[in-house]
């Protein structure tokens, strides 16, 4: 019974992973489109649950009934309809309500749509998020940490939300992106985490190398700081094309200086570290081919980061150049909480508590119990 509803909760896991990936994506593609304000209300767009397609949804016409809250655009800026009402023959204040949180009021149904899109995988996102934190309270006496990283999962994913709402109202703020980022990766930090927990991966058999954990550990922060620079480069470059409205690309990574000469020699750092993780593997009896896969994911990062500085940033290499960096943070965090797991495993014949009481973790003794078994059969 256990072990039936553990392989569901992975599977649910691994789903909520796939559609935040998916998130990341669709929001670096929003940002590489210039899509952010596409829906320039939260949740809603342009008040409906379904937004429009055509121009002509969102202008006023005469002698057409609007439902309160809907939005339309005239004289270059947003009314939204104060109530359910049809309207006369010409436009009057009377029954809109002039939308005043930001001033953007621009109507282009391929935005809109873009991020629409991007709303609603979130929206889905938050289905798996929530039956993991439900399943989760079926393993609180086994091991308590499942729970607990269960419902931070759902406050994340609630608060990259808020945030979400946050950027829209102020007109995609510079910092608020950056933390939205961050929060997705937080996310895929607490999945990973119950994945681990939950999956059979502290295997007998495996060998890993312990001073890695500290290599690793220095991978996963060099990462995310140059995730950090890279959303600060990408919001000056978004910057400049709205003041220089799209001309003189090439230009653009000169004219932003001292951020993306650090992003860019930034990532020679990364790549020694990563690379010594990936000789130090190479001479291991079995080594983790996860590793290889992880200095792979990184070259072709790099490979992305090359075209965008060297072919004036074209907007097809942004979402791949964003969503290779989420999944090498994602790769690395995992090995890295891999190896940290298998250190405080060894805890187990100790006397001495630990945070993560895994000598009275019915998941884990389970998992291992399963191994002597099978290599008793054997």
């Amino acid at each position: 019974m256990m072990r039936s509803r553990a392989r569901w909760f992975v599977r649910l896991i691994l789903i909520e992973l796939v559609l935040i990936y998916l998130v990341i994506l669709a929001g670096s593609i929003v940002r590489a489109t210039g899509s952010g304000m596409g829906c320039p209300d939260w949740p809603k767009c342009f008040g409906y649950i379904i937004p429009p397609i055509q121009k002509e949804e969102v202008v006023f016409h005469p002698n057409q009934q609007y439902k309160k809250g809907v939005f339309i655009v005239h004289n270059e800026a947003l009314y939204r309809a104060r109530r359910t009402f049809t309207s006369g023959t010409t436009f009057q204040e009377a029954d809109w309500e002039k939308y005043t949180v930001h001033d953007y009021a621009i109507f282009n149904p391929i935005h809109t749509w873009i991020e629409y899109l991007n709303r609603l995988l979130g929206a889905l996102s938050g289905i798996p998020m929530l039956l993991i934190a439900f399943l989760s309270l079926s393993f609180w006496k086994r091991l308590k940490i499942i729970p607990i990283l269960a419902f931070t999962g759902v406050f994340l994913l609630g608060f990259v939300a808020w945030l979400g709402k946050k950027v829209v109202d102020g007109n995609l703020i510079p910092h608020s992106i950056t933390l939205h980022m961050l929060g997705a990766l937080s996310i895929v930090s607490v999945l990973l985490a119950l994945l681990l927990f939950t999956r059979k991966t502290l295997k007998t058999d495996l060998t890993l190398d312990r001073s890695l954990r500290h290599w690793l550990g220095a991978a996963v922060l060099l990462t995310v700081l140059q995730i950090v620079l890279g959303t600060q480069v990408r919001e000056q470059v978004d910057h400049l094309n709205k003041e220089l409205m799209g001309l003189n690309r090439e230009t653009w990574l000169t004219t932003i200086g001292l951020k993306f000469y650090l992003h860019r020699s930034f990532s020679i750092i990364i790549l020694l570290v990563n690379g010594f993780i990936f000789m130090r593997n190479r001479s291991l009896k079995k080594p983790l081919t996860l590793i290889n896969f992880m200095m792979a994911t990184l070259i072709t990062e790099i490979l992305a980061g090359v075209v965008l500085a060297y072919f004036a940033l074209p907007a097809v290499a942004q979402p791949v150049h964003m969503i290779l960096a989420a999944l090498l943070y994602g790769i690395q965090f995992y090995l890295w909480l891999m190896h940290m797991i298998e250190r405080v495993s060894d805890l187990e014949t100790s006397t001495t508590n630990t945070i993560f009481i895994f000598q009275n973790s019915g998941i884990i003794s389970e998992l291992q119990s399963t191994d002597k078994i099978t290599s008793e059969k054997k």
